[in-house]
């Protein structure tokens, strides 16, 4: 396993909050990202990759 993924932040969509390394169930988590601003942006990072892959289809 990777430095990034152990050590890497993580958004867990049960608190709703991003957390640093894996934490809870890996069902729960969105990551990892490279730092604590960004895994708070999770959900709407998701949306703007929903987003972009809908307008290409």
């Amino acid at each position: 396993m990777s430095d990034a993924e152990e050590n890497g932040w993580y958004y867990n969509l049960d608190t709703h909050q991003a957390e640093q390394g894996k934490q809870g169930w890996v069902g729960n988590r969105m990551g990892p990202y490279p730092d604590k601003a960004t895994a708070e942006r999770a959900l709407e990072i998701a949306r703007e990759r929903n987003k972009r892959a809908d307008d290409d289809d």
